[in-house]
């Protein structure tokens, strides 16, 4: 998925209606996550072209679950399943759903399936995951 193609007046409802039960802070949330995934994968350039910046649905999960829990910390299982989002298909639905309404791009090798079940969200979002996430970013950088 690449960053947000050219935007339009989006109609929410038509969104929300072709994506399933999620309320819009969830595809602001995913926007804004894949952003961070972006950034993180390839630098925050602004000089690359949006292809560029190509990620993939995997690593757009893995980005996302990063940016949750450093975003929303011990809740980010939580905030997520309040918006209806309990595994990484849902973040397809949500992409796909955004890709259909020119919010984003994709290339001919992405598909829906690339989302299907990248990681259990109750292992990724385990207590004892958390902790040790949150403990690995609040370390000190090495001298």
């Amino acid at each position: 998925m690449s960053t947000f193609a050219q935007q339009e007046q989006i109609d929410w409802n038509e969104l929300q209606s072709a994506a399933g039960p999620y309320p819009i802070e969830a595809f602001r949330f995913v926007s804004e996550g894949l952003h961070h995934t972006a950034d993180r994968i390839h630098g925050d350039e602004d000089g690359l072209h949006e292809l560029d910046r190509h990620v993939s649905g995997q690593q757009l999960c893995l980005g996302l679950r990063d940016y949750a829990i450093g975003r929303y910390g011990l809740l980010a299982p939580v905030v997520l399943e309040h918006w209806h989002i309990h595994r990484t298909d849902d973040f397809g639905r949500i992409v796909f759903a955004m890709i259909t309404h020119n919010m984003l791009s994709k290339t001919s090798d992405d598909s829906v399936d690339d989302f299907r079940a990248v990681y259990d969200f109750d292992e990724a979002f385990s207590t004892s995951e958390l902790v040790a996430y949150l403990s690995a970013s609040d370390s000190p950088a090495p001298a």
